[in-house]
């Protein structure tokens, strides 16, 4: 895969922004990552859960990458319910 497959029609301006930060990370292992669980479960997430995905976002990319591998623990107030999903998400070449 090289890219999302969810059109951001549809969603709001906040969306469609954190759709398109999640897909452009930095690194291309945490582009699928992010990316992969942003086109299944971006529409569906509460204004709580965008608040936790938009403060996981300011993590760095080796940072991150490390803490879902688990390799390295982020501070709790990175690492909730959200990040709990992402870093259970069933996508093809998760161990890149």
């Amino acid at each position: 895969m090289t890219g999302t497959t969810r059109s951001s029609n549809g969603l709001d301006h906040r969306r469609k922004r954190l759709l398109f930060r999640c897909w452009h990370r930095g690194t291309r292992e945490m582009d699928l990552i992010l990316g992969r669980f942003a086109d299944a479960e971006i529409a569906n997430l509460s204004d709580a859960e965008l608040i936790e995905l938009e403060t996981l976002l300011e993590e760095s990319d080796p940072d991150l990458y490390a803490a879902i591998t688990g390799d390295k623990v982020l501070p709790a107030d990175v690492t909730g319910a959200l990040f709990a999903r992402i870093k259970a998400y069933p996508i093809a070449d998760r161990d890149l």
